[in-house]
C-alpha cells in the first residue's frame, strides 16, 4: 500500500485497540479494491485541526468515529439525515475533497443486524450506559417498537436526557440497582474492555429467554458474557455490532457491498488478532 491510495480511517482516543482496519482491509482485499483503511489517534483537542487537514486531502474518503468523539463531532459535520435529532451521535463521516463533511450513524443498523437475523421479538430491554453508542442503540430498539426500555447509568440526568431525546417513556436505573426482568440486556459502555473496570451485574432477575448483548469486543469473552452463558442465556458478542456497522460504513466509503459470505473467516482473523 502507498500513501497515494484512497483511504478511510477510524479516529478515537484511545485507538490502538480498534479492529476496524482489519475488517475493512480484509474486505478491500477480497474485492480487489485499491484503497486502504487506517486508524488514527485523535485527542479531543485535536478534532478541529484533524478535520481541517483531512478535508484538504484528495485521497481521504472519510472516517469512522469511536470513543469519545461520537457526540463532539456533531459540531464539525453537516447532518442531512437528521442524525442530530434522531440519535444525537455520529460514528461515520464521509467527504468529497473540499466539500462538506456528511455525518451519519451506522451503529444503529449494525446493532440491529444480529437481533433481526435471530428473529428477536422481545418487549423489554435494559441499556447499560448513556454515551454515543447508547444513543444509537436506544434509537434502534425504539425503531423496533420495543415498549419497555430502561437506561442504567451513573448519571441519572444523562440517562433521562437520553430517553427524552428519543421520545421514549422509559426508566432510569442506577448502576447499583437491580436489573428488571428484561428480555434484552445491552452493555453499551467500555466496562469490561481490556484496561477498563469490569461490569459487575447480578443477572439473576433476567428470565431464561433473555438475550445478553455486549458491544465490547476486546476481549471478546467479557465477564458479562461469561456470566450470561453460565446461566444458559442467549448471548451476542461485540464482533456482531462491530462487523455490522462496519459493513454499512464500507459501502459509504468505498461504494461497494462487503462480502458478508466471508464473515466466518473474518471472525477467525479478528479472534487471532486478539490472541
Amino acid at each position: 500500500m502507498t500513501d497515494k491510495l484512497p483511504y478511510a480511517e477510524v479516529i478515537g482516543d484511545p485507538i490502538a485497540h480498534s479492529q476496524s482496519p482489519l475488517i475493512h482491509n480484509f474486505w478491500l482485499e477480497a474485492l480487489n479494491i485499491e484503497a486502504e483503511y487506517r486508524k488514527t489517534h485523535v485527542p479531543a483537542e485535536g478534532l478541529g485541526s484533524y478535520f481541517l487537514e483531512r478535508r484538504a486531502d484528495p485521497d481521504w474518503l472519510g472516517c469512522n468515529v469511536t470513543i469519545p468523539h461520537k457526540i463532539a463531532v456533531l459540531d464539525y459535520v453537516d447532518d442531512p439525515g437528521g442524525v442530530r435529532d434522531r440519535i444525537g451521535a455520529v460514528n461515520t463521516i464521509a467527504s468529497e475533497t473540499g466539500g462538506p463533511l456528511i455525518g451519519t450513524n451506522t451503529d444503529a443498523g449494525g446493532f440491529l443486524q444480529p437481533l433481526l437475523r435471530e428473529g428477536w421479538k422481545g418487549s423489554s430491554a435494559v441499556i447499560v450506559g448513556s454515551g454515543g453508542a447508547a444513543r444509537a442503540i436506544l434509537f434502534a430498539l425504539a425503531s423496533l417498537g420495543v415498549p419497555d426500555i430502561s437506561i442504567m447509568a451513573r448519571d441519572a440526568t444523562k440517562g433521562q436526557a437520553l430517553l427524552d431525546r428519543a421520545r421514549v417513556k422509559g426508566r432510569v436505573l442506577g448502576m447499583a440497582d437491580a436489573l428488571p426482568a428484561a428480555d434484552l440486556l445491552v452493555n453499551s459502555t467500555s466496562l469490561g474492555m481490556v484496561g477498563q473496570p469490569a461490569l459487575d451485574l447480578d443477572l439473576t432477575p433476567l428470565p431464561a429467554k433473555s438475550t445478553v448483548y455486549d458491544i465490547v469486543y476486546a476481549p471478546l469473552e467479557t465477564g458479562l458474557l461469561r456470566a450470561a452463558r453460565a446461566r444458559d442465556l442467549r448471548t451476542l458478542d461485540g464482533l456482531e455490532m462491530l462487523i455490522g456497522q462496519a459493513a454499512l460504513a464500507f459501502d459509504i466509503f468505498f461504494d461497494a457491498q462487503p462480502p458478508r459470505d466471508l464473515d466466518g473467516e473474518l471472525r477467525e482473523r479478528l479472534l487471532a488478532a486478539q490472541s
